[in-house]
């Protein structure tokens, strides 16, 4: 029985009642195990602060705390859409209990080691029906083999239809490596907390 993404209708833009302009992309949310209580993308707060960084972006204040409501409002209203690369590791099984400890770590790493059987969002379909989208952001790296083969079909499509594609610093707690090489380099401009970290990292390549 394959692990499904846990918004998974959602992945394809069709349910949004507005036009996105903007497309943030991430890797995958599991609908299993139960300790994934997340209620909307990037909703795990206590190990990803997502939700306090983009509005902070946009000059407004921290969402950290907010409903899935207040979430989907700010999104309409700045006309942000998401969706993830992956739409079901199809080679899971819940009566694993490894397969549960790995999914529910919400790895990358643990998905591109442990598993081999996936279904793939269609991004460059979705842009192609979607072609207000004209920014489009990935909150991870593509160093690995496994993730750059993800993404490099949309950079493709990108770059042969004027859109602009970007990869951020991912906003989970594994941004504390880079933050920490930072302060040892800017030792007379440090930046204390992790959030204000990825939100000046963040300011260098969104498109405004």
């Amino acid at each position: 029985m394959p692990c499904n993404h846990k918004f998974q209708d959602h992945l394809d833009l069709t349910k949004i009642d507005f036009e996105p302009t903007t497309l943030i992309v991430g890797t995958f949310n599991p609908v299993w195990p139960a300790s994934n209580t997340a209620e909307w993308f990037y909703g795990n707060t206590t190990s990803n602060y997502f939700w306090d960084v983009l509005p902070r972006l946009y000059g407004e204040g921290s969402l950290i705390n907010a409903t899935q409501a207040e979430w989907k409002q700010f999104c309409h209203n700045k006309q942000i859409a998401f969706t993830d690369l992956i739409g079901s590791v199809d080679d899971a099984e819940p009566t694993n209990q490894e397969h549960n400890k790995i999914l529910g770590g919400m790895s990358d790493k643990g998905i591109e080691y442990n598993f081999e059987d996936f279904t793939y969002v269609d991004i460059p379909r979705i842009l192609q029906r979607q072609p207000a989208i004209k920014n489009i952001y990935l909150t991870r790296g593509v160093s690995e083999a496994f993730w750059k083969h993800l993404w490099n079909p949309t950079v493709q499509y990108c770059s042969r239809n004027n859109i602009r594609e970007r990869k951020l610093l991912t906003p989970s707690g594994n941004a504390l490596y880079q933050q920490g090489a930072y302060n040892v380099e800017h030792t007379e401009n440090q930046i204390p907390l992790l959030e204000d970290y990825i939100l000046m990292r963040w300011q260098q390549g969104w498109h405004f």
